[in-house]
Protein backbone atom coordinates (compact mmCIF):
# COMPACT_ATOMS: atom_id res chain seq x y z
CA UNK A 1 0.00 0.00 0.00
CA UNK A 2 3.09 2.44 0.83
CA UNK A 3 4.57 1.82 -2.36
CA UNK A 4 1.04 2.78 -4.42
CA UNK A 5 0.44 5.85 -2.35
CA UNK A 6 4.58 6.39 -3.19
CA UNK A 7 3.67 6.28 -6.76
CA UNK A 8 1.03 8.16 -6.80
CA UNK A 9 2.66 10.89 -5.08
CA UNK A 10 5.17 11.03 -7.23
CA UNK A 11 2.78 10.90 -10.32
CA UNK A 12 1.25 13.73 -8.78
CA UNK A 13 4.69 15.64 -8.22
CA UNK A 14 5.99 14.99 -11.98
CA UNK A 15 2.35 16.06 -13.11
CA UNK A 16 2.18 19.26 -11.39
CA UNK A 17 6.09 20.23 -12.17
CA UNK A 18 5.16 18.97 -15.89
CA UNK A 19 2.11 21.72 -15.72
CA UNK A 20 3.93 24.30 -14.27
CA UNK A 21 6.87 24.12 -17.04
CA UNK A 22 4.08 23.81 -19.31
CA UNK A 23 2.28 27.56 -18.03
CA UNK A 24 5.80 29.19 -17.54
CA UNK A 25 6.78 28.37 -21.62
CA UNK A 26 3.34 29.65 -22.69
CA UNK A 27 3.88 32.37 -20.85
CA UNK A 28 6.92 32.92 -22.22
CA UNK A 29 5.83 32.14 -25.66
CA UNK A 30 3.01 35.14 -25.39
CA UNK A 31 6.09 37.47 -24.02
CA UNK A 32 8.17 37.15 -27.26
CA UNK A 33 5.45 37.00 -29.73
CA UNK A 34 6.77 39.37 -32.12
CA UNK A 35 5.26 42.81 -32.57
CA UNK A 36 3.71 43.06 -35.89
CA UNK A 37 1.33 46.04 -35.71
CA UNK A 38 2.64 49.77 -37.11
CA UNK A 39 0.71 52.92 -37.04
CA UNK A 40 2.27 55.88 -39.10
CA UNK A 41 0.79 59.18 -38.03
CA UNK A 42 2.00 62.00 -40.41
CA UNK A 43 2.70 65.63 -39.46
CA UNK A 44 1.24 69.18 -40.29
CA UNK A 45 0.64 70.50 -44.16
CA UNK A 46 1.14 66.61 -45.55
CA UNK A 47 -0.98 63.54 -45.54
CA UNK A 48 -0.36 60.11 -44.99
CA UNK A 49 0.65 59.21 -48.74
CA UNK A 50 4.45 60.58 -47.45
CA UNK A 51 4.45 56.95 -45.58
CA UNK A 52 4.22 54.80 -48.79
CA UNK A 53 7.95 54.16 -49.47
CA UNK A 54 8.39 53.23 -45.71
CA UNK A 55 4.82 51.41 -45.54
CA UNK A 56 6.82 49.15 -48.77
CA UNK A 57 9.05 48.30 -46.59
CA UNK A 58 7.74 47.19 -43.68
CA UNK A 59 4.77 45.21 -45.31
CA UNK A 60 7.26 43.57 -47.47
CA UNK A 61 8.92 42.61 -44.05
CA UNK A 62 5.93 41.29 -43.48
CA UNK A 63 4.24 43.63 -40.61
CA UNK A 64 0.86 45.19 -40.59
CA UNK A 65 0.67 48.90 -41.03
CA UNK A 66 -1.79 51.41 -40.97
CA UNK A 67 -1.33 55.24 -41.83
CA UNK A 68 -3.90 57.45 -39.92
CA UNK A 69 -5.67 60.11 -42.05
CA UNK A 70 -5.89 63.45 -39.50
CA UNK A 71 -7.70 66.15 -40.17
CA UNK A 72 -5.60 68.99 -39.08
CA UNK A 73 -8.43 71.18 -38.07
CA UNK A 74 -7.91 70.64 -34.16
CA UNK A 75 -5.68 68.79 -31.93
CA UNK A 76 -8.97 66.75 -30.22
CA UNK A 77 -9.76 65.78 -33.91
CA UNK A 78 -6.37 64.47 -34.73
CA UNK A 79 -6.10 62.84 -31.98
CA UNK A 80 -9.64 61.13 -31.95
CA UNK A 81 -8.22 60.01 -35.64
CA UNK A 82 -5.01 58.71 -33.66
CA UNK A 83 -7.18 56.23 -31.05
CA UNK A 84 -9.56 55.26 -33.90
CA UNK A 85 -6.79 53.66 -35.90
CA UNK A 86 -5.48 52.59 -32.54
CA UNK A 87 -9.08 50.67 -31.83
CA UNK A 88 -8.62 48.74 -34.69
CA UNK A 89 -5.23 46.92 -33.94
CA UNK A 90 -5.70 43.42 -32.59
CA UNK A 91 -2.54 43.44 -30.72
CA UNK A 92 0.30 45.35 -29.60
CA UNK A 93 1.97 48.12 -31.85
CA UNK A 94 4.08 50.23 -32.49
CA UNK A 95 3.06 54.08 -32.58
CA UNK A 96 5.26 56.30 -34.88
CA UNK A 97 4.84 59.77 -35.61
CA UNK A 98 6.70 62.90 -37.85
CA UNK A 99 6.56 66.31 -36.93
CA UNK A 100 3.69 66.95 -35.23
CA UNK A 101 2.23 64.15 -35.24
CA UNK A 102 5.32 63.33 -32.32
CA UNK A 103 2.77 65.89 -30.13
CA UNK A 104 0.04 63.47 -31.72
CA UNK A 105 1.70 60.36 -30.30
CA UNK A 106 3.04 61.41 -27.04
CA UNK A 107 -0.84 61.59 -26.04
CA UNK A 108 -2.49 58.93 -28.00
CA UNK A 109 0.84 56.55 -26.74
CA UNK A 110 -1.15 55.88 -23.35
CA UNK A 111 -3.10 54.03 -25.53
CA UNK A 112 -2.93 49.93 -24.15
CA UNK A 113 -2.15 48.63 -27.80
CA UNK A 114 1.14 51.06 -27.38
CA UNK A 115 4.16 48.70 -26.19
CA UNK A 116 6.60 51.36 -28.20
CA UNK A 117 6.94 55.46 -29.43
CA UNK A 118 9.40 56.12 -32.80
CA UNK A 119 10.21 59.88 -33.08
CA UNK A 120 10.65 60.84 -36.61
CA UNK A 121 11.91 64.37 -36.97
CA UNK A 122 9.18 65.22 -34.60
CA UNK A 123 7.96 67.50 -31.44
CA UNK A 124 7.46 65.40 -28.34
CA UNK A 125 6.70 68.26 -25.86
CA UNK A 126 6.59 67.10 -21.59
CA UNK A 127 3.57 67.77 -19.71
CA UNK A 128 2.28 71.14 -20.02
CA UNK A 129 3.99 71.79 -23.06
CA UNK A 130 3.26 72.77 -26.64
CA UNK A 131 5.70 72.36 -29.63
CA UNK A 132 4.73 76.24 -30.72
CA UNK A 133 6.20 77.48 -27.01
CA UNK A 134 9.16 74.85 -27.37
CA UNK A 135 9.79 75.93 -30.99
CA UNK A 136 10.51 79.47 -29.84
CA UNK A 137 12.76 77.99 -26.72
CA UNK A 138 15.16 76.77 -29.39
CA UNK A 139 14.27 78.17 -32.63
CA UNK A 140 14.24 76.80 -36.27
CA UNK A 141 15.31 77.84 -39.65
CA UNK A 142 12.70 78.30 -41.65
CA UNK A 143 10.87 82.15 -42.34
CA UNK A 144 8.34 80.48 -44.80
CA UNK A 145 5.08 80.18 -42.39
CA UNK A 146 2.36 81.67 -43.78
CA UNK A 147 -0.81 82.63 -40.92
CA UNK A 148 -3.71 83.70 -43.28
CA UNK A 149 -6.66 85.41 -40.59
CA UNK A 150 -8.81 82.09 -41.20
CA UNK A 151 -6.53 80.04 -38.47
CA UNK A 152 -5.22 77.84 -41.22
CA UNK A 153 -1.63 78.19 -41.86
CA UNK A 154 0.59 76.51 -44.47
CA UNK A 155 4.22 77.08 -45.52
CA UNK A 156 4.68 79.52 -48.51
CA UNK A 157 5.27 76.93 -51.63
CA UNK A 158 7.95 78.77 -53.27
CA UNK A 159 9.93 77.93 -50.09
CA UNK A 160 8.48 74.90 -49.24
CA UNK A 161 11.11 72.64 -51.07
CA UNK A 162 14.16 74.64 -49.69
CA UNK A 163 12.58 74.26 -45.94
CA UNK A 164 10.56 71.09 -45.69
CA UNK A 165 12.22 68.73 -48.69
CA UNK A 166 15.60 70.03 -49.55
CA UNK A 167 16.72 66.50 -50.09
CA UNK A 168 14.08 65.31 -52.27
CA UNK A 169 13.82 65.84 -56.15
CA UNK A 170 12.41 69.06 -56.68
CA UNK A 171 9.52 68.02 -58.91
CA UNK A 172 8.98 65.68 -55.61
CA UNK A 173 9.34 68.74 -53.42
CA UNK A 174 7.21 71.33 -55.56
CA UNK A 175 4.17 68.60 -55.34
CA UNK A 176 4.16 68.73 -51.88
CA UNK A 177 4.38 72.31 -51.86
CA UNK A 178 1.23 72.82 -53.95
CA UNK A 179 -0.63 69.60 -52.37
CA UNK A 180 -0.08 70.81 -48.79
CA UNK A 181 -2.79 71.09 -46.62
CA UNK A 182 -3.33 74.34 -44.20
CA UNK A 183 -2.79 73.08 -40.66
CA UNK A 184 -5.05 74.43 -38.12
CA UNK A 185 -2.98 77.15 -35.85
CA UNK A 186 -4.63 75.91 -32.85
CA UNK A 187 -2.53 72.83 -32.75
CA UNK A 188 0.64 73.81 -31.82
CA UNK A 189 -0.26 75.64 -29.07
CA UNK A 190 -2.08 72.45 -27.81
CA UNK A 191 -0.84 71.57 -24.26
CA UNK A 192 0.41 68.27 -23.40
CA UNK A 193 -1.37 66.25 -20.58
CA UNK A 194 0.19 62.84 -20.01
CA UNK A 195 3.49 62.31 -22.53
CA UNK A 196 3.83 58.73 -22.94
CA UNK A 197 7.11 58.97 -23.65
CA UNK A 198 7.62 58.83 -19.87
CA UNK A 199 6.47 55.59 -19.13
CA UNK A 200 6.91 53.62 -22.47
CA UNK A 201 10.19 52.97 -24.73
CA UNK A 202 10.60 55.97 -27.24
CA UNK A 203 13.10 56.01 -30.59
CA UNK A 204 14.45 58.60 -31.77
CA UNK A 205 15.42 59.84 -35.40
CA UNK A 206 17.37 63.04 -35.59
CA UNK A 207 17.33 64.99 -39.34
CA UNK A 208 20.49 66.64 -39.13
CA UNK A 209 19.81 69.20 -41.94
CA UNK A 210 16.03 70.32 -40.71
CA UNK A 211 14.78 73.61 -41.34
CA UNK A 212 11.39 73.33 -39.75
CA UNK A 213 12.85 71.78 -36.09
CA UNK A 214 15.77 73.21 -34.97
CA UNK A 215 18.13 69.44 -34.67
CA UNK A 216 18.74 70.74 -31.38
CA UNK A 217 15.42 71.08 -30.16
CA UNK A 218 14.91 67.20 -31.78
CA UNK A 219 18.48 65.94 -29.56
CA UNK A 220 16.99 67.75 -26.69
CA UNK A 221 13.78 66.03 -27.30
CA UNK A 222 15.19 62.29 -27.55
CA UNK A 223 17.60 62.74 -24.60
CA UNK A 224 15.21 63.98 -22.33
CA UNK A 225 12.63 60.69 -22.64
CA UNK A 226 15.89 58.63 -23.18
CA UNK A 227 15.17 57.63 -26.55
CA UNK A 228 17.79 54.94 -28.70
CA UNK A 229 18.94 58.08 -31.07
CA UNK A 230 20.13 58.10 -34.00
CA UNK A 231 21.06 61.30 -36.24
CA UNK A 232 20.93 61.23 -40.28
CA UNK A 233 23.37 63.57 -41.97
CA UNK A 234 22.19 66.26 -44.60
CA UNK A 235 18.41 65.24 -43.85
CA UNK A 236 15.69 67.60 -44.20
CA UNK A 237 12.33 67.38 -42.47
CA UNK A 238 11.27 64.96 -44.88
CA UNK A 239 13.35 62.46 -43.81
CA UNK A 240 10.49 59.73 -43.67
CA UNK A 241 10.48 60.54 -47.35
CA UNK A 242 14.21 61.04 -48.27
CA UNK A 243 15.55 58.11 -45.86
CA UNK A 244 12.57 55.37 -45.96
CA UNK A 245 15.24 52.37 -45.50
CA UNK A 246 16.50 54.28 -42.22
CA UNK A 247 13.39 55.00 -40.83
CA UNK A 248 11.60 51.59 -41.54
CA UNK A 249 15.33 50.12 -39.93
CA UNK A 250 14.42 51.95 -36.48
CA UNK A 251 10.83 51.06 -36.28
CA UNK A 252 11.52 47.57 -36.75
CA UNK A 253 14.31 47.96 -34.13
CA UNK A 254 11.28 49.21 -32.15
CA UNK A 255 9.49 46.16 -32.94
CA UNK A 256 11.78 43.40 -32.09
CA UNK A 257 13.24 45.34 -28.93
CA UNK A 258 9.63 45.62 -27.67
CA UNK A 259 8.74 41.83 -28.54
CA UNK A 260 11.48 40.65 -25.81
Amino acid sequence: MKNILKKITRAMIAGSIAFAVLLVSSASAQQAAPIKNIVLVHGAFVDGSGWKPVYEILVNKGYHVSIVQQPLTSFDADLAAVKRVLDLQDGPCILVGHSYGGGLITEAGNDPHVVGLVYIAAHAPDKGESEADNGKRIPSAYKSLQKPANGFDYIDPAQFPADFAADLPEKQAQFMANAQMPTADEVFHALIKNPAWRTKPSWYMVAMADRIINPDLERMYAKRAGSHTIEIAGASHSVFESHPKEVARLIIEAAISTSK
